[in-house]
């Protein structure tokens, strides 16, 4: 037993050294990319943080998702921000699953790469309609009699820059349409239903955000047009900018090299056919084999090739 447990644990250990190698390599080709996508989002943020400063509180506007949902109360507003939370943290282990697991369909940096994409093009959208117009907040911080609905004008421009986080995050004012959190739910769950494998997780997904909407109205986060305009401007944006961008690798189909078995059976069956033979045609796409990949810095190596080998 322990015998066995040392050799798993080995053989995990090299798949994820293996494994750090690659996205350390695709990182060195793609930083700029994530970094580029990590810095939109802090624009974002401070964006968010600069309508604070124009808000205006006023009485709640009429809305039919009020109407039909009660209202959850301030005390389990926190509901909607923990389904959040788990969809996030969810997402982001999945991510990283190529590290640990054998089943490998994506590359962790890649999909980070074309997921900071969508967000960037959404949030983009975002806040140019929050600005064109600010609407009264709904939130409870964020109506008439609190002191979190206006901020005072800015000492520096350190304070604005800084943007309070996370608390000036969590308690904002004024960025409401369209919901920046019904954005990430979607591009997380769109990215998982082309990349993900696993059906029963991908019908999940769609549910939790089904009702990720539902709490986000109940709780009185945002009015039911942000969650609305969220489902169909993510959607079409991740739509058209998927044709826009390059497909990821498929890590699926490897190219090995044909074995003396099966090239001599070839080269015959050649022969007999009247046909020459290729000397240098010694390799062919075998995406029907059972094969172990391994890769490192110096390009696809594989271990039993065929089953019995």
């Amino acid at each position: 037993m322990t015998l066995y447990i040392r050799r798993e644990a080995s053989k995990l250990w090299k798949r994820v050294c293996s494994e750090v190698t690659t996205e350390i390599g695709l990182l060195a080709e793609n930083w700029k990319y994530l970094l580029a996508g990590l810095l939109c989002q802090y624009i974002h943020g401070l964006a968010a943080r600069g309508v604070h400063y124009i808000h205006r509180p006023g009485p709640t506007l009429q809305d039919l998702g009020y109407i039909a949902l009660p209202e959850l109360g301030q005390d389990k507003s926190y509901i909607s921000e923990t389904v959040f939370t788990c969809v996030f943290l969810s997402f982001l282990l999945w991510t990283f699953h190529p590290f640990i697991m054998k089943s490998k369909k994506i590359y962790t940096v890649l999909i980070w790469c074309r997921v900071l994409a969508f967000l960037v093009a959404c949030q983009f959208l975002r806040v140019i309609t929050f600005y064109a117009t600010q609407l009264p907040g709904p939130n409870y911080h964020c109506r008439e009699g609190s002191e979190l609905a206006t901020l005072p004008r800015p000492h520096s421009v350190l304070e604005v820059l800084l943007i309070n986080f996370p608390r000036g995050v969590i308690y904002g004012c004024g960025d409401l349409i369209f919901s920046s959190h019904m954005i990430f739910t979607l591009v997380f769950v769109l990215t998982y239903q082309k990349y993900g494998s696993k059906r029963f997780i991908k019908l999940l997904g769609w549910v939790i955000a089904i009702l990720q909407s539902l709490l986000i109205i109940a709780s009185r986060k945002h009015y039911t047009v942000d969650v609305v305009v969220a489902w169909y401007t993510v959607n079409l944006v991740v739509f058209f900018l998927d044709k826009k961008l390059p497909e990821l690798p498929d890590r699926t189909t490897v190219l090995l090299p044909l074995s003396s078995k099966d090239r001599t059976k070839e080269e015959n069956h050649k022969l007999l056919n009247g046909n020459g033979v290729d000397p240098t045609a010694d390799r062919r796409p075998r995406a029907q084999v059972n094969v172990k990949i391994y890769e490192d810095s110096n390009g696809v190596h594989n271990d039993n090739a065929t089953n019995g080998a």
